[in-house]
């Protein structure tokens, strides 16, 4: 038949039911509903339906349920549906939704036990098609998925800013004792564009964090010069952070190369600093070079932001 307005909601209807707990030489049962007598309730023993009325095996009347004979506990089962409770809704009973009724993606984080993850036995390995799960802490544990490849490429960082130049023609060195930067001017690699190879041969690192600075420096005399010894300084912000010395006095007719490296960490707070190599050179005459390259050895300045310290 039509209605005027909207459908009532009877979809799904269900009486409401109470289970009793059997106690021995117990005739009298409180019902958790008042009725007007025992023709409001269907009274069912061991899944057979009771006759109601007096002198029959039951009666009832408000909330009280009397029984025309005890039952025994851990033998006997009791239930009783309210006939004038019916339950009306229009969602489905518990129990009665399957798969096929879920529309895609309709369970929702709240609806999903959180020992779905805590209860598992954590994997050892990984495959590559893989998908991992992860319970976002910041986001009431939503799940998030990654891949493998995911997953590994954010795992320990990357050794980065980093750079590697060398120079590409000698440098003049006049005089002893001079403390001179060195111009590394030709850059095999600067990740992040932050080493100035061109006007003040400098790093600037764009993130802060620890560095290994790295390299070595060649000088060579000439012309019966006699060199005492020299010594490579990496400057932070123009002060002297810490030094690497190669003593070795000679003195040859013609030509003497001395290879000094150094390598130390040095802690950067990003764009506010920076560091520059420079070179100390002690010769008592003749004349001395920054040597770019010596048959094979080059000169060369780098380096890269450590990872986990």
């Amino acid at each position: 038949m039509a209605y005027v307005g909207n459908v009532p909601a009877r979809s799904f209807i269900s009486f409401e039911r109470q289970v009793f707990t059997i106690v021995n030489s117990q005739t009298a049962y409180t019902l958790s509903h008042s009725v007007t007598n025992e023709n409001d309730i269907r009274l069912v023993v061991n899944n057979i339906v009771q006759e109601p009325g007096s002198g029959k095996a039951y009666t009832a009347s408000g909330t009280t349920l009397t029984l025309s004979a005890a039952l025994t506990n851990g033998t006997d089962e009791m239930y009783c549906v309210f006939l004038g409770r019916a339950i009306g809704t229009v969602n489905a009973p518990a129990g009665s939704v399957g798969t096929s009724q879920l529309a895609s993606e309709a369970v929702t984080d709240a609806k999903v036990a959180s020992s779905i993850i805590t209860g598992q036995t954590a994997e050892t390995t990984i495959a590559t098609d893989d998908l991992i799960l992860l319970s976002d802490t910041s986001a009431s544990g939503a799940l998030k998925k990654m891949t493998r490849a995911n997953f590994v490429s954010g795992v320990g960082g990357t050794n980065t800013p980093s750079f590697y130049s060398q120079m590409s023609a000698n440098q003049s060195y006049s005089s002893s004792g001079a403390i001179v930067k060195v111009q590394f001017d030709t850059e095999l690699w600067d990740t992040d564009s932050d080493y100035d190879h061109s006007t003040n041969y400098r790093f600037t690192p764009s993130e802060a964090g620890k560095y290994f600075v790295h390299g070595i420096v060649y000088s060579a005399t000439f012309a019966n010069a006699s060199m005492a010894g020299g010594a490579v300084y990496i400057k932070k912000n123009g002060g002297n952070y810490q030094g690497s010395a190669g003593n070795n006095s000679h003195n040859t007719p013609d030509f003497q190369a001395v290879g000094i490296p150094f390598g130390i960490a040095v802690d950067m707070n990003g764009s506010s600093d920076y560091i520059e190599c420079f070179v100390q050179l002690t010769f008592s005459s003749g004349t001395c070079n920054i040597q770019h390259d010596n048959n094979g050895k080059a000169s060369y300045f780098g380096a890269y932001k450590l990872i986990g310290v």
